[in-house]
């Protein structure tokens, strides 16, 4: 190989290198990040009325049982797919994150299931019942303070109730649904 070529390979990678510095400078001044203000994320929290004033009343939730009668277990089923990241639903099936769920109505708060529930679930005490169950749903850290489960809460009423009759079916003995009183 004569000089000739071999000047032509480096002049070749030279301008390589130079065109690719060249383009990373213009693409620097057309595309500068803009740091922010304030650095983190933003988290959206339900602001207090100001100097303790109360707050309008939320509207009135249907009561459960008028809510379960017109339930779909099958809907329900649908919805807990969302809880299978954390809990388990068949008899026998291990515990995750969270206790398996079979048999859960009914069943004593924070206790047994082979699972180390938090301080703030073992000391709630009692049975889970619709109420209880359907509390829970809506906000758990706002009926069980101190509970490590960190799930939001299901809002909407109706799938509430649909999640709770699935519970239901949810044991070798089910609980039967409890009728609405008019």
């Amino acid at each position: 190989m004569d000089s000739f070529e071999l000047n032509k390979i480096l002049g070749a990678i030279l301008a390589s290198c130079l065109v690719l510095l060249v383009m990373n400078f213009t693409a620097n001044a057309l595309f500068a990040p803009v740091p922010p203000a304030k650095p983190g994320f933003e988290i959206a929290v339900k602001e207090e009325a100001a100097g303790g004033a109360k707050e309008a009343a939320p509207a009135k939730e249907e009561p459960i049982e008028k809510l379960l009668a017109s339930a779909s277990v099958q809907k329900g089923e649908a919805a807990a797919k969302k809880c299978q990241a954390c809990h388990t639903f068949a008899k026998g099936e291990p515990n995750r994150v969270g206790p398996n769920l079979w048999g859960i109505v009914g069943d004593k708060k924070g206790e047994g299931r082979g699972f180390n529930f938090s301080a703030g679930m073992k000391g709630k005490g009692g049975t889970w019942t619709d109420d209880d169950l359907n509390q829970f749903l809506t906000n758990p850290k706002g009926y069980v303070p101190g509970t490590a489960m960190g799930f939001a809460g299901i809002p909407k009423e109706s799938e509430r109730a649909d999640v709770i009759a699935y519970l239901h079916t949810l044991a070798d003995t089910p609980v039967p649904l409890p009728t609405a009183s008019k």
